[in-house]
């Protein structure tokens, strides 16, 4: 990844938070026939390891859990982001030497990949998945509710995933490489947008620029 240095975002407690918020990842791996990705929510675990390690599951179907055992894999993570136009800058009124842009944040977790076909484990993975999606809700599902034998049925249909994470790199690209002036207009901008991302951009951006 392209990573100029006023982009660069190292504190790990906000990449953990990225993880957390955000999921779905791509998970880039290497098959037969070159690079293929896979979207696959995991979930973080950041008392393992210096930066964590990540757990999720593949249909059994997938060549995935077979093909990249042992293999460097990337995750690739993506949080808020929004189209930047260049009508937003003081500046453009100036000089016009304005073009647009894309304003997002991204990590990318880097790990070699494990298979776990293990019942118990999957079975406390999923409950874990669905409890952290399921509980904000008024009328939460939960894993008990399915009966047992269907349950297991499932649960053999997948096979576990986890990825002792070696690297974690994280890129906030939130107009730091603008004026002051221009940066606020595209706070101001983004915050009138009817795109939840793109005001949650917004606020951001602003936390950016207070440093």
């Amino acid at each position: 990844m392209y990573l100029p240095s006023h982009f660069e975002q190292t504190d790990p407690a906000a990449l953990h938070a990225l993880l957390r918020e955000h999921p779905l990842a791509t998970l880039v791996s290497t098959g037969p026939e070159g690079l293929t990705a896979d979207l696959i929510p995991l979930e973080l675990d950041p008392s393992v390891g210096p930066h964590g390690v990540l757990r999720g599951h593949v249909a059994r179907a997938n060549p995935l859990w077979r093909v990249a055992e042992g293999q460097s894999v990337l995750a690739v993570f993506n949080g808020p982001q929004a189209y930047v136009t260049p009508s937003w800058y003081p500046s453009k009124a100036a000089t016009h030497k304005v073009v647009p842009t894309w304003n997002y944040t991204t990590v990318h977790a880097h790990g070699r990949l494990r298979a776990v076909d293990e019942a118990p484990w999957l079975h406390s993975l999923v409950d874990r998945l669905t409890q952290a999606r399921e509980t904000p809700r008024e009328r939460p599902w939960s894993v008990d509710d399915a009966p047992a034998d269907y349950m297991d049925q499932m649960l053999r249909a997948i096979v576990g995933i986890e990825i002792p994470v070696e690297r974690l790199v994280g890129k906030w690209k939130l107009s730091q490489n603008r004026l002051p002036a221009d940066r606020q207009g595209v706070v101001e901008g983004l915050a009138l947008e009817s795109d939840a991302q793109a005001r949650q951009m917004a606020n951001l951006v602003a936390q950016a620029a207070r440093g």
